[in-house]
């Protein structure tokens, strides 16, 4: 499914348990492979919040696809507490496919910064899962004017410029958030989560047939849970996905319009693929 919020162009299908793959073709970034369409071959970086199968099953596959076509070197991010069975999964594929699937492999924790374009940092923070998860936010670098100079007429601002003096201070502010499989605490503790321009967060369960407890037992976010912290959510634009395959697309969109606040609501878009 292939949509646009807050100015980013986003291709991504997931269903819980089934299949994860959320696509930023601009950044040739994608958050989890559970699987591998064709445009997601294209993607040089992945980052991958957990290891489960629905997230994580189509890792080799991207690599060795990459490497057929030719195409550099991919990298994988991935929470450090798995990097020794990442490689012996690699380590697997290569005995099968008597090929070694060449990739480049960083195991990092919440704290870390990585690179992802000039002006943008990928930085991994805690998701509470039922196995170790990372969420990922990308952090956008860039330079305002000061604060002391707003509203200044713009020749007294060039003038200052000549004159040598500094008229811009360096800043960052978050710009996505990727929570990964989650509890609702992600919200709470993780200020970037609530305040990334574009939010793209997990919500697996949305009716009455399993309880907030129910989903938190799974490791997991029921709507009822978002709708009490509806106060919560910063953001200019939310995607919510991962939906449980239980769900059709009108029992989706039934409950989204029935729990959520209008102004929360109205910066709600489901990811509805894959649920008739």
């Amino acid at each position: 499914m292939a949509l646009t919020l807050a100015g980013h162009e986003i291709e991504a299908f997931s269903v819980a348990g089934f299949q994860t793959c959320i696509e930023l073709p601009q950044l040739s970034l994608a958050f989890d492979i559970g699987f591998c369409p064709r445009s997601a071959v294209k993607r040089s970086t992945v980052l991958i919040s957990h290891t489960h199968m629905d997230h994580v099953a189509a890792i080799a596959h991207h690599a060795a696809t990459r490497g057929m076509l030719g195409m550099p070197v991919p990298t994988y991010v991935i929470p450090r507490h798995n990097r020794e069975a990442i490689d012996a999964l690699f380590d697997a594929y290569a005995k099968l496919d008597a090929c070694e699937h060449e990739r480049k492999v960083l195991a990092v924790s919440p704290g870390d910064s990585i690179p992802i374009a000039r002006d943008l940092d990928a930085r991994p923070f805690h998701s509470p899962h039922r196995v170790p998860c990372n969420g990922y936010a990308l952090w956008r670098r860039f330079t305002k004017l000061k604060p002391e100079l707003a509203g200044r007429p713009a020749e007294e601002i060039g003038r200052l410029r000549r004159e040598g003096h500094e008229v811009s201070v360096a800043t960052e502010a978050p710009e996505i958030a990727y929570t990964g499989d989650t509890k609702i605490e992600v919200v709470e503790n993780e200020a970037v989560v609530r305040q990334a321009r574009l939010l793209i967060m997990e919500v697996t369960f949305v009716g009455d047939d399993v309880d907030i407890e129910g989903a938190r037992s799974r490791g997991h976010i029921h709507l009822d849970e978002v709708a009490r912290r509806a106060d919560l959510f910063e953001n200019e634009a939310i995607l919510f996905l991962h939906f449980s395959a239980r769900y059709s697309s009108d029992d989706i969109l039934r409950a989204l319009d029935r729990k959520l606040p209008a102004k929360l609501r109205e910066r709600v878009t489901p990811l509805l693929a894959g649920h008739v």
